[in-house]
Order: C-alpha cells, then structure tokens, then sequence
C-alpha cells in the first residue's frame, strides 16, 4: 500500500527502541558504515519469493567484499526493495550485489540507525519514507519527533521498530507494525503534525 502526500516537512518521525531513545552511531561496531540500497523494479513485477533467492546469493558472496546484509523489505505491489547492510562503502555492495546476481540498486543512502524494538507480530508491516531535502534533517531532529510519536502510538495500534537517517540526502525511513498505513499516518500527525511522503506495506527477510 502506498500513500503520497506533498506537505513540506522540516523533521522527521522515527520509530522506538525497546530499551532507549539513545541513536545508534552512523558506524556498526566493526567500524563499518549502514546503508540502505534500493532498487527500484517494475511494479507489480517483484516477487517476496525472488528476492529472498537473491539476497541468499548475495550471503553466499558478501564475505569478500566485507559486507554483511542485514535485513531487506519487499513492496510487491510497488515493486520495490530495500536493502540494509554494513559495509566500508557503496561500492562494496554495488559490487556484492554485481557478483551474486547483477541486480543493482538505484540508489544508495548511507544511514544512522535508530535502536530496534522487537517486533509484536500480528500486524502488517510499514516503511514509511520522508523526504526533507538535502541537509535538512538531524539524527537528533528524528530523536525528538519519535519520543512524540511514542507518546500517541498505542491509541492507533502502531509499533515503531526503528528508523534510519540519512541527513545528507535529507531522508528518513520508517519502519512500523500497525494495523494500516492509515494509523502510522495519524500517530504521526497526532504526534507533531509531520507526515511521510510514501507508506509502503512490506514482507521483511533477513
């Protein structure tokens, strides 16, 4: 499912940790950067099933390039993936990715990742995109909105897992349990009036 908006946005809501509101460092505990690539294929032409095929060849390949492919969201309606790595840079994964299957993403964003929370389960999942121009959002600007929306989420039955910044390219990426991408958009209008530009449902893998 898929919901535009064209309100100007100035910061961006993000999404809860189980244990603490603290930001994850932009690096990975190797030292290694997080970045989320995205491909962009032909809607309706994606299937859960193929990916999960791909990204078990991207596994079998991303040792050598000193990689380590995290977690992937699938929209199949849209038509697109999202993939969460570490790596020392973006040619490591273009190049991971090359190998393995030649699938290349479109484009690329190096992130700060927010603190997981578990998933509830039971609900459909969301990632849900904002987009506020480049330099004009903070990891600390996300940090501040996402303690609003943790304020309001259980009165629309949404779970923040996690959320991830990338503050040069001014996007933050969502990722939440709700019964619909209705309830995201309400908590976080609720929470400070501030809503994404896409809400995509997605099958998440590993």
């Amino acid at each position: 499912m898929k919901v535009h908006f064209s309100v100007a946005l100035l910061v961006i809501s993000g999404f809860v940790s189980l244990q603490s509101l603290a930001q994850a460092n932009i690096t990975s505990g190797d030292g290694k950067k997080y970045y989320i690539d995205v491909h962009q294929l032909q809607p309706g032409k994606v299937k859960y099933a193929d990916v999960a095929g791909a990204h078990a060849k991207d596994l079998a390949v991303e040792n050598k390039y000193g990689v380590h492919f995290i977690n992937y969201w699938v929209d199949e309606k849209e038509g697109l993936v999202y993939c969460l790595s570490s790596a020392s840079d973006t040619n490591a994964i273009r190049n991971t990715h090359a190998e393995a299957h030649g699938l290349l993403p479109s484009y690329t964003l190096e992130v700060t990742s927010g603190t997981a929370a578990a998933l509830a389960g039971g609900k459909k999942l969301f990632l849900d995109i904002h987009q506020l121009g480049k330099g004009k959002v903070t990891a600390k600007d996300v940090a501040g909105a996402h303690q609003k929306d943790l304020a309001v989420q259980n009165k629309y039955g949404v779970n923040f897992v996690n959320y991830w910044v990338d503050e040069k390219a001014g996007v933050v990426l969502c990722l939440s349990e709700a019964p619909d991408a209705n309830a995201v958009i309400k908590t976080h209008k609720e929470a400070h009036g501030l809503v994404p530009v896409q809400v995509l449902e997605v099958k998440q893998g590993q």
